[in-house]
Parts: C-alpha cells; sequence; structure tokens
C-alpha cells in the first residue's frame, strides 16, 4: 500500500512540475495586468492585440508556408523513394543517412546548412527555410515510411504484377493506399515539427524572414508582454490538436 501511494505521489508530482507552469501562462494570458503582476480581473484585451498585430500575422503565414512546403517537398521525396525500392532498389544500405538528421544536434546541422548556403551564394529568406525545414522532415519521412513498406505483404503487388499491372499502377493502386495513413500521420508529424521550429530558422531566415518563433523571441527581448502568453496559449491549442490528431490517426493505423 505505501508502495502504490509514494508511486502515485511521484507521478502526481512529475505531472504537475510538468504542466503546471502550462496552466499558470494559460491563466494569466486572460489577466489585466502584465505579467508577472498578480492575478486582477479577467480580460481579453492581448487576443484581440494579437489577432490586430499585422507583423504576428506575416510572421504565422510564413511558418505556415514553410511548414507545408517542406511537408509536401519531405512526402514527395520520401514517395519517389518508396517507388525506386519497389522496383527493387537498395534502399536499406544508405537509409542510416537519414536518420542523421535525429542523431546529430540540431544546432550542428544549422550551423551545416548555413555554410553550404554560403558557400553556393545562395541568398537567407525563405527559400533556404524551405529546405532546411525539409532536410529535417525527412530524417522522419523515410526511416517512417520505410519501414512500413517492408511491413507490408509482397504478395499483394505480386499479384497486381501478374495480373497485368505496371508497376507505376502498382505502386499507385496497390502500395500508396497501404501507406496512406502512415503518410498522413507522419506529414502531421513533420508539419508539427516544422511549424514550431526555432533552430534552423534563426541560422537560416536571414534578416528579410521572420518565422514565428522568431517573432516571438523578439518580443521576449523587449519585454515579457501578456501577448505572448495570448500567443503561446494560442499555439499550445493549435499544437495539441494536431498532436490528438496525429496519435488517433496512428492509433486506427494499428488497428486497420
Amino acid at each position: 500500500m505505501f508502495k502504490k501511494t509514494s508511486s502515485f505521489l511521484f507521478i502526481a508530482a512529475t505531472y504537475l512540475f510538468l504542466y503546471l507552469p502550462i496552466v499558470i501562462l494559460v491563466l494569466f494570458s486572460f489577466n489585466t495586468e502584465g505579467f508577472p503582476s498578480p492575478w486582477k480581473s479577467f480580460t481579453l484585451r492581448w487576443y484581440h492585440e494579437l489577432l490586430h498585430s499585422i507583423y504576428l500575422w506575416d510572421a504565422f503565414y510564413n511558418s505556415l508556408i514553410i511548414a507545408i512546403s517542406s511537408t509536401f517537398l519531405s512526402l514527395l521525396i520520401g514517395t519517389f523513394l518508396l517507388f525506386y525500392a519497389a522496383q527493387g532498389g537498395r534502399v536499406g544500405s544508405f537509409l542510416v543517412l537519414f536518420y542523421g538528421n535525429l542523431v546529430i544536434p540540431e544546432t550542428i546541422l544549422a550551423v551545416s546548412l548555413l555554410g553550404f548556403f554560403s558557400l553556393i551564394s545562395v541568398p537567407l529568406g525563405l527559400t533556404t527555410l524551405i529546405i532546411a525545414h525539409t532536410v529535417l522532415g525527412l530524417g522522419f519521412v523515410i526511416p517512417m515510411v520505410y519501414i512500413k513498406f517492408l511491413e507490408l505483404d509482397y504478395r499483394l503487388t505480386e499479384a497486381s504484377l501478374v495480373l497485368g499491372a505496371t508497376p507505376i499502377q502498382t505502386f499507385y493502386k496497390v502500395i500508396l493506399p497501404l501507406l496512406r495513413p502512415t503518410l498522413i500521420t507522419t506529414a502531421l508529424l513533420v508539419f508539427i515539427v516544422s511549424f514550431d521550429d526555432f533552430i534552423l530558422s534563426y541560422f537560416v531566415a536571414g534578416s528579410a524572414t521572420q518565422t514565428l518563433s522568431l517573432y516571438i523571441l523578439s518580443m521576449i527581448r523587449s519585454g515579457v508582454s501578456p501577448t505572448v502568453n495570448a500567443l503561446s496559449s494560442v499555439l499550445l491549442a493549435l499544437s495539441s490538436l494536431l498532436v490528438m490528431l496525429f496519435f488517433s490517426l496512428k492509433t486506427r493505423t494499428q488497428f486497420f
């Protein structure tokens, strides 16, 4: 009994330590006074200012464009790689190269990409951000999708080829539909990672382009505004929604 109680208290204290600051952040986004003033009264003023901030929406649109573009490019490259593997290409021999994006610290990856862009004289901006986030996304897309591809029943593709379908038709009508749940969940994961990424954006954004994470940094540098709490609360809600969608699709994939 004592062991169960102590284990429960330890778990409760851990979750409290993790989530209490988030609860405080959301709570004080409705406070009339600026942080870290004590609670005074309820207000939606900071959310109103958030909605009418031009620079914020510009940064939001940049992050959205970068996340959507990098997700699409990562899935497109991953799909071409799967097609190569479906034709008998040996993908496993160089699959370890894509794991490097996950193993190597992101700071090293960002500095390496910055040096590469400087070497080939590519101006920093929206294009370099999309390329950098695509490189990061490939570290998630290719290993996850390729492992699922190896689990497919080869007899299905063999039957398709025997019945007269071309390799392209087999890939499009047999393999891709079987991998669709994995592709969707992977796309959601890459989108979340890209949209919230800060380190890559900080190094390869340049001075002309600002993402949402960089905008939050500039707001914090000028003083902790309650608008930051409101913005963080909105991002928390959006990220939680995407994470819930990701895990619901992943669970559905496991059962079906």
